[in-house]
């Protein structure tokens, strides 16, 4: 099983970037896809997860609003785009299918 991410972002304040997450070796539809980020120096945060078989969306509370959870089945890929983003949302954010297997993440910079 794999799953990789899309290469690191530096974004400027007010913008939205958008993470991609591509799994392979395991039927994309049969587990949640969850994003979880963890900024400098913090604990990891659950951003919510997305069902890949039919789309159905969970957000933390914190994020809804500002995060979008999509998912490709023709590519296995699922995607996550965060908007008006802040120097707060610097982090690493990561995919994981089923909390068992994980990216290996990507920083997003949040900075002018």
């Amino acid at each position: 099983v794999q799953l990789v991410q899309s290469g690191d972002e530096l974004r400027n304040p007010g913008t939205s970037v958008k993470v991609s997450c591509k799994a392979s070796g395991y039927t994309f539809t049969n587990y949640y896809i969850d994003w979880v980020r963890q900024a400098p120096g913090q604990g990891l945060e659950w951003m919510g997860r997305i069902d890949p078989e039919d789309g159905d969306t969970k957000y933390a509370q914190k994020f809804q609003g500002r995060v979008t959870f999509t998912a490709d089945t023709s590519t296995s890929t699922a995607y996550v785009e965060l908007s008006s983003l802040r120097s707060e949302d610097t982090a690493v954010y990561y995919c994981t299918s089923g909390i068992v297997f994980w990216g290996k993440g990507t920083l997003v910079t949040v900075s002018s």
